[in-house]
């Protein structure tokens, strides 16, 4: 009888162990789709404009030189430290020698070339609703930009976080490509819909974390803790956030609030992005806010 009872449990075990090795295991875009994409440098460069890769990509101390995704960032969460890796087209030490498809699987889906997954202070759940077009557009332009030597710094993790297999549970659990915000919108709200929700990633800075480190969707734009423990990120979104559409296409662009103080810390960089982009943008992600407060 305890042989049969041992017997089962044992089956039991492998039979967890499968599911939970088949539930972990990488997912990929449909290669067919990504086939029919041809990347064009001139559109990549809005996309990386706003989807802000050199805000995380350009080393520290670099700020000369813009363009030079080296990596090196520190990035601080309750699961260690992580450090934005080299994105330039170098081949040994960057991108270079990644395909569009496997750059594509990369920022969509958190899947590296050789098929682990990456951790989500990449923000693929974010980029997971951008058009594959627009990331075709932004491989081409990044291989266009400047190549750089430098070695990817190691992710100071320890267990069980270091077990990269595990992300992929935690992508059963929480990577999403449906829309925050489900309304039916205006052509312009959509557009900042799209860049907010997708493209700029506003809600991995503004929107609190469960205790797995997912976005809370029920408190969307509602300000966070910041990371390195110094203060709070601020809402943009809900009752505590008050600024017209004016105040925030203007910000977007001078960089100066609705009191003329001037912006700061990571967010300057992301200014210094959305600026460069038509106004248009700005004013759809001003529509965008706005809307959350309905």
């Amino acid at each position: 009888m305890l042989r049969r009872v041992v017997l089962i449990l044992v089956m039991i075990g492998l039979i967890a162990a499968g599911a939970l090795w088949v539930l972990s295991a990488p997912r990929v875009p449909d290669s067919d789709t990504l086939a029919r994409l041809d990347g064009e440098p001139e559109r990549g460069r809005d996309v990386f404009l706003a989807a802000g890769c050199g805000s995380c990509h350009m080393a520290p101390g670099r700020e000369a030189d813009p363009l030079v995704m080296s990596g090196g960032r520190e990035f601080v969460s309750d699961f260690g430290k992580f450090y934005a890796p080299n994105i330039s087209p170098d081949p040994e030490h960057g991108i270079g020698d990644w395909t569009q498809d496997q750059f594509i699987t990369a920022v969509m889906r958190g899947v590296s070339p050789g098929g682990q997954h990456y951790y989500p202070a990449f923000p693929y759940t974010a980029y997971i609703r951008a058009e594959p077009q627009d990331i075709a557009d932004l491989h081409a332009y990044m291989m266009t930009l400047p190549r750089d030597e430098t070695a990817s710094r190691d992710h100071d993790i320890g267990f069980p976080f270091n077990i990269r297999r595990a992300v992929g549970l935690w992508k059963t659990l929480f990577l999403q490509e449906e829309w925050v915000l489900t309304d039916d919108l205006t052509e312009e709200e959509a557009r900042g819909r799209y860049l907010v929700e997708a493209l700029a990633h506003c809600a991995e800075c503004h929107t609190p974390r469960n205790m797995l480190g997912a976005l809370d969707s029920a408190r969307w734009m509602e300000g966070a803790p910041n990371p390195s423990g110094r203060g709070r990120i601020p809402p943009i979104a809900g009752e505590g956030f008050t600024w017209t559409a004016f105040d925030i296409s203007a910000y977007l662009e001078t960089g100066f609030t609705p009191e003329f103080d001037v912006v700061g810390g990571t967010m300057a960089a992301v200014v210094a992005n959305l600026q460069q982009l038509e106004s248009a943008e700005r004013e759809a992600i001003a529509a965008y806010l706005l809307r959350l407060r309905d």
